[in-house]
């Protein structure tokens, strides 16, 4: 078992293959949730998966399952998985990645007629983005039972279409969500520097950042640029760029390890000779101290409200989306860790800052991720690469964790 091999060849191919679906001109990709690119990119696997000889399962969050039965098929199946959605800007490897190389180990399973004594399903999960419909990684957070299906179902998008209603739309809503699963395993691109810095070709992931998501909308009062004096306007992205500062201010003031990002802003009326009467805008705060996260969470109300009072404003501050620091089960993560070492890899710990459907899945069963480098950290981007031999290398150590866990002979 310890010489068999993923066929890194295959991998890359299939990688770029699905990154036709969706391609942009600088190279990434553009496929957005339950879009009819997402659709076309979930009915490539089916295909594949079928292939490979496996059938496909599809939940109510439209959360895909591929299984590989194993010798005892009542067992709960070690899963491995991500996504295929993406950022309106998004790279070829992002979810894409996880996805693929666990396809590419049942291949190489098929290819050396190993049987496991557990089954090994692959899973493609819900809109992980979050860039279509808000809060992200949704299809993991209702399957984990850290949101409910009329939740989840009721998430929409700009134009006030629903996950729900889109699912049924594409064809991909299924019955039932939530099972038993024996372990998980992911796959991914780091999204950051640290790898490629320390010179490490695989990530041994202990856990994940805590994440709190926000939603601010500041109403003020729209009038004329030029008659309207300053000391009377109430200016709502006055307000909104001051919280943007004290987002930045912050990110920088909980190190080590901090992120304080506003990624989305919406001006209204949004005319060059109008004031802007209202401003939405989000604000993304991370760290892996649940009690420092909890000490930004109260900062930034803080400074939201003054904002506001300095411009004589309305302000609605929503917190959408909470998870604490998640720890990852140890068994796994040594699994992780064993698999490089038997593998020869380079490998180090780290902390993701990235949120991941690992994240809600590590709730209800043990979980462990692999991390693989992207050229100079870059992701969400459509500038984002990493190479055919790291990626084969991080897809080897997912083989070995798998055939550990799953029982093969």
């Amino acid at each position: 078992m310890q010489n068999l091999k993923i066929d890194g060849e295959r991998l890359w191919d299939s990688l770029m293959e699905m990154a036709e679906i969706g391609a942009t001109e600088k190279g990434g990709v553009r496929r957005l949730a339950l879009t009819d690119l997402d659709r076309q990119a979930r009915d490539l696997f089916v295909e594949w998966c079928g292939a490979a000889g496996c059938k496909v399962a599809v939940d109510a969050m439209g959360n895909l399952f591929a299984r590989r039965p194993g010798r005892d098929d009542s067992l709960p199946p070690i899963a491995t998985g991500s996504h295929l959605d993406s950022q309106p800007t998004g790279g070829k490897f992002d979810g894409a990645y996880g996805v693929l190389a666990g396809l590419e180990v049942l291949r190489t399973l098929n290819d050396a007629g190993i049987e496991t004594e557990a089954p090994v399903e692959v899973v493609c999960w819900t809109n992980e983005e979050g860039s279509r419909f808000a809060p992200s990684m949704i299809g993991s957070a209702v399957f984990a039972g850290a949101s409910d299906l009329a939740f989840g179902h009721a998430c929409a998008d700009v134009d006030g279409k629903t996950l729900g209603g889109e699912l049924a739309r594409i064809g991909y809503l299924g019955d039932g969500c939530g099972k038993p699963l024996g372990a998980y395993f992911e796959a991914h691109i780091e999204q950051g520097p640290i790898l490629e810095a320390a010179e490490k070709t695989v990530g041994v992931v202990t856990g994940a950042q805590g994440q709190r998501w926000y939603e601010i909308t500041l109403t003020g009062r729209e009038s004329h640029a030029g008659p309207t004096p300053m000391a009377v306007r109430r200016d709502a992205l006055v307000g909104a760029a001051r919280i943007v500062g004290e987002v930045n201010r912050m990110g920088h003031a909980y190190q080590p390890d901090a992120c304080a990002t506003v990624g989305m802003m919406q001006v209204s009326p949004n005319s060059r000779n109008v004031i802007p009467g209202e401003v939405f805008l989000t604000v993304d705060l991370r760290h892996p101290d649940d009690a420092r996260l909890a000490e930004m969470d109260r900062e930034l109300r803080g400074v939201a409200a003054a904002a506001a009072e300095s411009q004589s404003l309305e302000i609605a501050v929503e917190q959408i989306m909470q998870f604490e620091a998640q720890p990852f089960d140890p068994e796994c993560v040594a699994l992780v860790r064993d698999g490089a070492a038997k593998a020869g890899i380079p490998h180090l710990d780290i902390i993701s800052g990235a949120g991941h459907d690992a994240v809600y899945v590590a709730g209800v069963a043990p979980t462990g991720m692999i991390f693989v480098p992207c050229a100079d950290g870059i992701s969400h981007n459509e500038i984002e690469s990493a190479t055919p031999e790291d990626l084969a290398d991080g897809c080897q150590v997912l083989l070995h964790a798998i055939l550990e866990k799953a029982g093969a002979r």
